[in-house]
């Protein structure tokens, strides 16, 4: 029997969180959050497999509004699928492009709901961070502690994203060049990485998205 629980979390900013404790990193050392919010750019590889998710967290909507004005910009949802998937499923559920208007470059504050199931396993420390670039640029980050999750859970957090002031230069730079606008999603559970998303961001006039 799964159970509903409901987040509303407002992210942090490059200090990340109080407890964590900087320490040298190896190649070959876990990945932990101090490594990425130490990054330099956008990370051209996964940093971890699909295999990581031993809690067989599965997204099922994605939603972002407009805390301003109230309107929802978009909604997308997927059918939960079962714990076991394929390489490909896998693969493709890790990289998603976004398609929104140039209007969305004015917008102050955005909420973005995340529905999510969890698997046989309790998820404690669940914490989002996410690095977010315009070509070699790091626009921002945002660093959301999720919490502890119960097995056999649906969940659902609302993040409070204030976006970033962006010079009109750099506004149109980013309408000009869909794509080149990026972002690292990574997902820890007790500070170690069980999961890397990846994302592209067009802002080109008539490229919406379909959320059907």
């Amino acid at each position: 029997m799964e159970e509903w629980n409901g987040f509303l979390l407002e992210g942090t900013t490059e200090k990340g969180q109080e407890d964590d404790v900087l320490v040298e990193w190896k190649p070959g050392d876990p990945v932990t959050p101090q490594y990425v919010l130490r990054l330099a750019g956008y990370t051209e590889d996964y940093l971890c497999s699909p295999e990581d998710n031993i809690y067989h967290i599965s997204f099922s909507r994605f939603k972002i509004r407009d805390l301003e004005g109230g309107s929802v910009i978009l909604d997308l949802k997927r059918h939960c699928p079962t714990e076991i998937k394929d390489v490909k499923e896998q693969e493709a559920a890790r990289f998603i492009q976004y398609h929104f208007t140039p209007a969305f470059l004015n917008l102050r504050e955005i909420g973005a709901t995340l529905e999510f199931t969890v698997g046989s396993k309790a998820v404690n420390r669940f914490r989002l961070i996410e690095r977010h670039y315009f070509r070699d640029m790091l626009l921002k980050t945002f660093d959301f502690e999720i919490g502890f999750c119960i097995p056999h859970s649906r969940n659902t957090c609302e993040h409070i994203y204030s976006l970033p002031d962006l010079d009109p230069r750099t506004i149109e730079e980013m309408i000009a060049h869909p794509f080149q606008t990026r972002s690292d999603s990574f997902y820890f559970a007790n500070n170690k990485l069980i999961m890397h998303h990846k994302a592209e961001y067009s802002f080109c006039k008539g490229m919406e998205m379909d959320t059907e």
